[in-house]
């Protein structure tokens, strides 16, 4: 069976507020909290089965940064309630709680070493594990990235999804630069639920699912519209508007890529930046046909 995951959150956020600032994501759980519920509202009326928690900036590095770490668990509770109302509304399907990379997204030189990283993982999953059906580790980087979020979230008992980000211009390799099969160490020693290839070039994402496949567990996708990751974009600061959209990925179009994702066997499958519900509502058509 298929499970249709939503699409990106911040740049939803972008549009709706018509903004884009560095903490624009997290400000909004301040702010403007009815727009992320509208936002999750929008995915499930597009056939989403999963409402993911725009807890991706919810993290001590973040937050510290931006004076709000005294708030973490105020924010992180925040995030959870909104996406379970908006469940709750639909009628059906599960929570994800997003924990991002600390560091910066893209960047795995600037993450903490896994035990470091474990530490601040296992606080955050246990504030999410009362609310959240899963734990989605996002845009891990690197291995050591990943294995501190897995040793992390390993405290809670709460299933797992492990999502991790490949090279733009080589999908068999996250952006370390390490091969995807060299995860399947910790997928033997953590045995997270699933594993995804997440907000990389769809192009990018085709060319390593039969990689991921190969790591012997479920597994799936949810690519990200951007042109690309720019140089400019690798510091806790940088705004979004350093990032240009496709104008080629209309939901046609990445509906075709999802297609051929699922033909090799992902179970999962959604949107990560710029996919937006138009995106999901597409695939969702399909899959119902």
């Amino acid at each position: 069976m298929i499970k249709l995951l939503d699409g990106g959150m911040g740049q939803e956020l972008v549009t709706l507020a018509g903004k884009a600032t560095p903490f624009w994501s997290g400000q909004a759980l301040l702010e403007a909290p009815e727009l992320i519920r509208q936002v999750h509202d929008k995915y499930f009326a597009a056939g989403a089965d999963v409402a993911t928690t725009n807890s991706y900036v919810i993290l001590h590095d973040r937050l510290e940064t931006h004076g709000l770490l005294d708030k973490m668990e105020h924010l992180m509770t925040l995030a959870c309630e909104l996406a379970i109302a908006a469940r709750d509304a639909h009628g059906a399907g599960l929570v994800a709680g997003s924990l991002g990379p600390l560091g910066f997204s893209y960047q795995p030189d600037k993450a903490p070493a896994a035990e470091v990283a474990a530490e601040k993982y296992a606080e955050l999953a246990k504030m999410q594990s009362p609310f959240v059906d899963v734990h989605v580790l996002e845009t891990m980087a690197s291995v050591d990235q990943a294995r501190g979020g897995l040793m992390g979230t390993s405290v809670t008992g709460k299933p797992v999804w492990l999502a991790v980000t490949v090279d733009d211009n080589d999908g068999n390799k996250l952006r370390s630069g390490e091969p995807i099969s060299d995860l399947a160490p910790l997928i033997a020693e953590f045995k997270p639920e699933s594993v995804l290839l997440n907000c990389s070039l769809p192009e990018a994402i085709a060319q390593g699912m039969d990689s991921v496949a190969q790591l012997g567990v479920p597994f799936g996708a949810y690519a990200n519209g951007f042109t690309g990751i720019s140089d400019s974009f690798d510091h806790i600061g940088a705004t979004v508007d350093l990032l240009t959209a496709r104008k080629d990925l209309t939901p046609d179009a990445y509906a075709n890529f999802v297609d051929d994702w699922i033909a090799k066997g992902a179970s999962l499958v959604g949107g990560c930046c710029e996919v937006g519900p138009a995106h999901i509502s597409e695939i969702s058509k399909r899959l119902k046909s």
